[in-house]
């Protein structure tokens, strides 16, 4: 296998980079950037070494030598800690290319880790997840999947459905006799539990789902009832422009932010009104689709002044969606649109101004997931991916149980089996296609 050479560190200036090196040559590379022939590092020892190009010294860096198979991807791998220059960077990566290693490819370290035995498909997606973690709960489950935890819960199904596929297939061999009633039946019961167990897992999607996407809000209103006043005081920073002025918000802007442990995406919208500007015109249809596409839609009133048509009419158009109406200027009146009609509806009295009743409107926008984020004990399936295989599995595997109903032979019965246990195979990567792995590494930052 050839050598491969990366930036580990984000692009850009920093007080370190490092750069990482993995493959057979790893060594005789660094021994040409530190003009050093004899250099033979300890093992997990940081080395201060000088680097030089040509002859010339360009840096003083650290180096730490992990022999093979005691590293990240099982090759010998080398670690370079330079000063966070882009240029300097740059040079000693291009160094490293002339010495005979390869640009690596995304995630192409943590693709020789999972083929060299060092984990598996599960945790090196958890690796991905970990990076990408935009909240507390996030990070935690990302862990609890890197140390195997999903993969240790697919063991036993696994093992339980390779019993039944063991009796099925040596009952095959005697095909003059037909399975025993009271051993069918007792794998049938078999199969059952691990159906039910399967979709168990399976069930924990939703709140994984939660976890790792989190929630989508949009702040919807007329012009001029303060959304974008809103989404700064709730976002914590000055990110749309505020003015007097109807129509300056003309499209949509995104910032995301946690509420507790779970995640927000929030959209502030243009105004919805009717216009003839053609910019705005744009804004408006998008901020109707954002509406539809929402997992909450925060209706902003104007608590100031009595409700107007336009209101009145984006109410009727959010009155199908999960939907909070925030009454914002609480600094400029007495009592709240008296005259408006919105029993039953999730009112929250906020002041983008003052800060007044932003807790409250936190609160109403997570509360129908926090429950579902709560009651969910234990692991849980974050990933798309994992969630389809998991109901494919059970699914092929409710369906032999039909097949075994309908005494149809052992050999039919055990397609539905295979099937199902090359679904949890794909899980941690054990049957899983070229194809698939190109799409799940391709997904992973160069330098991991």
């Amino acid at each position: 296998m050839d050598t491969i050479v990366a930036l580990a560190t984000p692009l850009g200036r920093s007080g370190i980079g490092m750069i990482r090196i993995s493959g057979p040559d790893a060594l005789p590379i660094v021994r040409k950037l530190t003009d050093d022939p004899t250099f033979d590092p300890e093992p997990r020892y940081s080395n201060l070494k000088k680097l030089y190009s040509g002859g010339t010294e360009i840096e003083e860096a650290l180096v730490v030598y992990f022999k093979a198979p005691s590293s990240y991807t099982a090759e010998d791998v080398i670690e370079i800690s330079c000063h966070g220059s882009p240029v300097l960077l740059r040079q000693v990566i291009d160094i490293c290319l002339k010495n005979g290693a390869r640009l690596a490819d995304a995630g192409e370290f943590t693709l020789r880790a999972l083929s060299n035995g060092k984990l598996d498909l599960a945790q090196a997606e958890a690796i991905r997840d970990l990076i990408d973690a935009n909240s507390v709960a996030m990070t935690r489950q990302a862990i609890r999947q890197l140390r195997g935890e999903f993969s240790h819960q697919l063991k036993p199904f696994k093992d339980e459905l390779l019993d039944d596929i063991v009796v099925l297939e040596s009952a095959l061999e005697f095909v003059e006799d037909d399975l025993p009633e009271t051993q069918s039946a007792l794998i049938r019961e078999r199969l059952e539990k691990l159906a039910a167990k399967l979709r168990k897992l399976s069930s924990t999607f939703s709140a994984g789902k939660l976890i790792r996407e989190g929630i989508r809000v949009a702040l919807v209103g007329r012009p001029n009832v303060g959304k974008s006043s809103l989404f700064n005081a709730l976002i914590g920073q000055d990110s749309a422009i505020v003015t007097e002025i109807p129509g300056t918000t003309r499209d949509q802007l995104k910032e995301s932010f946690t509420i507790e442990t779970i995640p927000v995406s929030l959209i502030d919208t243009a105004g919805l009104r009717e216009t003839v500007d053609t910019v705005e015109s744009i804004g408006v249809a998008r901020s109707k689709r954002a509406m539809a596409d929402a997992d909450v839609v925060v209706v902003v009133l104007d608590g100031s002044v009595e409700l107007t048509g336009e209101d009145m009419e984006i109410l009727a158009e959010s009155s199908d969606l999960e939907r909070i109406i925030a009454i914002n200027k609480d600094d400029l009146f007495d009592s709240p649109l008296a005259e408006a009609d919105l029993e039953g509806e999730t009112v929250v009295i906020v002041s983008a101004k003052t800060g007044h009743g932003l807790k409250k409107l936190e609160e109403a926008v997570i509360s129908p997931y926090q429950n579902e984020v709560s009651e969910t004990s234990g692991f849980v399936v974050s990933d798309a991916r994992h969630h389809d295989l998991l109901e494919r599995c059970a699914d092929e595997i409710e369906a032999s149980i039909e097949l075994l109903d309908q005494n149809m032979s052992e050999e039919i019965v055990l397609v539905g089996l295979h099937n199902a246990i090359r679904y949890l195979g794909e899980i941690t990567g054990e049957t899983t296609t070229e194809d698939m792995l190109t799409r799940v590494f391709e997904t992973f930052c160069i330098g991991k």
